[in-house]
């Protein structure tokens, strides 16, 4: 819980870009006080000037399969270390390695630098002997965004498509007009309203639509989508995300499950916690029932 407050102490109040360098701060912090610390071996490397980390468990029961993973943190905070804590929790429950890398941060570098930058390592994994069918694309929060968009993407341009899609309280509808926005404000301990609003002006370059699928895949093409796992908290504010993109695949003839924890919120697995654990674990045994 300390390191909950630490990642949620400014949430809300983020006014200019003071505010959000020291919630880049909080955040690493945060991640280095949760992120497992045993049986997964870490190796640094770099995409261009994108900086990027393996992350390869000891029991590793693949090689030849693997998932790139997005960072949440709106588009405008997380970094390398952020991605270590899920990228870890990950890597610990599927026994693959996990791919992790730090896009460019909006306000300063807005749309589209973040699915630039994981278009790059994508297609770097790619050149380096990783096949798409063997690789599952995952991300929490702004980083299922990016995991989505970055599929509707190479689906518009012709390419192939990874195994599958691995979501943790993906951010679909940049709107930020659903319900439990509202529903949700007292019981999420994590993310406000407020702060999605100021992680959209951030991010969003002026005069381009919210609705716009390229920021909101929500309103994307869905049928070509491969196989999604969408987990999200019933308490979570962006509760509503998840549940209108499992409509929106199913009406699409397309394959989805939608897992809610009733006692969770946004993005709860990052937390040392028992639903998280158990979290992590349904995850594990879902990939396997994939590969």
């Amino acid at each position: 819980m300390k390191a909950l407050k630490i990642a949620s102490r400014i949430n809300g109040k983020i006014e200019n870009e003071a505010d959000i360098k020291k919630h880049r701060v909080s955040m690493e912090r945060a991640a280095r006080l949760v992120t497992p610390r045993n049986d997964v071996k870490c190796e640094a490397f770099t995409v261009g000037d994108i900086l990027c980390e393996r992350l390869i468990p000891n029991e590793q029961i693949r090689k030849d399969v693997a998932i790139l993973y997005a960072h949440g943190g709106g588009y405008m905070t997380g970094g390398i270390r952020y991605a270590r804590l899920l990228g870890t929790k990950m890597a610990l429950a599927t026994g693959l390695c996990v791919y992790t890398f730090a896009y460019r941060l909006a306000p300063e570098h807005p749309y589209p630098a973040a699915i630039e930058d994981g278009q790059a390592v994508w297609e770097y994994l790619g050149q380096m002997g990783i096949s798409p069918e063997n690789l599952f694309v995952a991300g929490d929060s702004a980083g299922g965004n990016l995991a989505l968009c970055l599929c509707q993407r190479l689906e518009k341009e012709r390419k192939k498509l990874p195994r599958g899609l691995l979501l943790f309280s993906p951010w679909t509808d940049m709107t930020a007009e659903s319900g439990s926005y509202i529903e949700n404000a007292s019981k999420d301990p994590v993310l406000t309203k407020k702060y999605v609003e100021t992680a959209k002006a951030a991010y969003i370059p002026p005069g381009m639509d919210p609705v716009n699928e390229a920021l909101s895949p929500l309103y994307g093409e869905m049928a070509g989508l491969p196989p999604c796992y969408i987990m999200a908290g019933r308490n979570g504010i962006l509760l509503d995300d998840s549940i209108r993109l499992k409509e929106r695949i199913d009406s699409c003839g397309g394959r989805a499950v939608l897992d809610i924890e009733e006692n969770g919120w946004h993005v709860y697995q990052q937390m040392p916690v028992h639903i998280a654990a158990m979290a992590m674990k349904r995850l594990g045994d879902y990939v396997a029932s994939e590969i």
